[in-house]
């Protein structure tokens, strides 16, 4: 039970299990209903699976004595899987709860055989055959439970109509016999039916819970097999989150590299110019010799202004001695437009999330001076349980949007190095808010 109750919150909605038992709460459940809609036809499917298990196994079995058994019998397998997929589904549109699919990976390619071998090894194939085959007795004693007592149900609270129309009803109940003559007289029939309703219902979920915990132990993966599942999970996500920060790194090294190539390397190379150009007239020109001088010097300085900007992209002193607060503000204080920064952490967070923060709200401000034609902007950084929420908003034209080696897109890849997420509301005509949240442990 506390596996099917784990699946059910994990779904993050009220499922026939995790979901409220109280009477008026069961009514204005359609899981109650969609609960007594699979119960009615549960007889039915479990006959036609009954059906085509006895005859297709009978067939494929009898004619294994020349070739046409054998694939008979591997469309068999592939059948009652389909099978079981259809009850996972039904499963999860009557009761809320999803199973997980417990199959081992295919191989990969268009070679059947090798995907046979794989499915009459898994054991989770032969665990669907023996679902399959208890389906159709279960179904049986499903749908006796719930047509006898909503049959009951639906015949007392129906008293008052029939006594209207057949001139009176005589109600037995065991030894004791009660004539009621008219609609009047059959109300506490009713009232008796609407205590059966209440009792319906919960017959109802019980054996709702009861069947899904047939079918999580059948259809769905045992408990070492969810770990596989989790741990595949979790190298996978890793895996992408390597090849995404592997991808900022490489952007990154690249825009450091076209900015020296552009800025200071251009500006040092001017500088030397001037220096030789300069040496050359000193003897016949020593004014022109100084005006060149006097422009090497200017352009010294500012490829100096440029290589310190740049060593500020790279990583700001200033976040590594006095933390986000103060490294926030100084980008606020060169933001074109008015910035309005708010901090609220009891501590700092590790060096990696101070970095990524920090370039994000970089990045996000560089967006709103370049396209946002915004007024204002503000920008928030909150901790909120083990995370740190990175908010950067502006009240600009909107229509930002991540697109594959964009900034943002950049960003994204940046929050997912260490699992964090990035998420942009910009819709056209703004305002846009930027949010990444950004774990303190990992």
């Amino acid at each position: 039970m506390g596996e099917l109750s784990s699946t059910a919150a994990a779904g993050g909605r009220a499922t026939i299990v995790s979901g409220s038992w109280r009477p008026m709460a069961m009514a204005r459940s359609p899981l109650t209903w969609t609960s007594l809609l699979f119960m009615g036809t549960s007889m039915a499917l479990g006959l036609g699976w009954f059906i085509f298990l006895v005859v297709g196994l009978t067939l494929s079995t009898a004619l294994t004595i020349i070739w046409v058994g054998i694939p008979m019998l591997a469309l068999m397998v592939v059948g009652w899987r389909f099978a079981a997929i259809v009850e996972r589904t039904l499963a999860r549109l009557a009761f809320g709860v999803p199973i997980p699919t417990p199959y081992r990976r295919l191989p990969e390619g268009l070679n059947p055989l090798k995907k046979l071998k794989v499915m009459a090894q898994d054991p989770a194939t032969w665990k669907d055959l023996v679902y399959l085959f208890l389906r159709f007795p279960l179904g049986i004693f499903e749908f006796v439970v719930a047509v006898a007592v909503w049959s009951f149900t639906v015949t007392f609270l129906a008293l008052p109509l029939i006594a209207m129309e057949s001139g009176g009803v005589e109600i037995g109940l065991g030894f004791v016999s009660i004539w009621a003559g008219n609609a009047f007289a059959a109300l506490p029939g009713t009232a008796f039916g609407l205590v059966l309703l209440v009792m319906a219902m919960y017959v109802t979920r019980a054996l709702a819970v009861g069947h899904m915990l047939v079918a999580r132990l059948l259809l769905g993966p045992n408990r070492s097999q969810e770990e596989n599942v989790q741990l595949r999970e979790r190298t996978a996500h890793l895996r992408a989150s390597r090849a995404r920060g592997v991808d900022a790194a490489e952007f990154e090294r690249r825009r450091i590299e076209r900015d020296l190539h552009d800025g200071a390397q251009q500006r040092l190379l001017a500088v030397a110019m001037d220096i030789g150009r300069a040496r050359a007239k000193l003897d016949d020109d020593p004014e022109g010799a100084r005006a060149l001088i006097e422009q090497a010097h200017t352009g010294t300085k500012e490829a100096i202004t440029e290589l310190r900007d740049l060593a500020r992209g790279i990583y700001p002193a200033i976040l590594t001695d006095r933390g986000l607060d103060p490294a926030l503000s100084g980008l606020a204080g060169r933001a074109p437009v008015p910035v309005e920064v708010e901090v609220d952490l009891p501590e700092r967070p590790p060096a990696a999330v101070e970095s990524i923060a920090y370039f994000i709200v970089a990045e996000a401000l560089a967006n709103i001076a370049k396209y946002a034609r915004a007024t204002r902007a503000t920008v928030r950084v909150a901790r909120e349980d083990s995370w740190v929420v990175v908010e950067v908003a502006d009240n600009g034209v909107g229509g930002a949007v991540a697109r594959p080696e964009g900034g943002l897109a950049g960003l994204a890849d940046r929050a997912a190095t260490i699992d964090g997420m990035l998420i942009v509301d910009s819709p056209p005509g703004g305002p846009t808010v930027l949010r990444a949240d950004l774990p303190c442990t990992w």
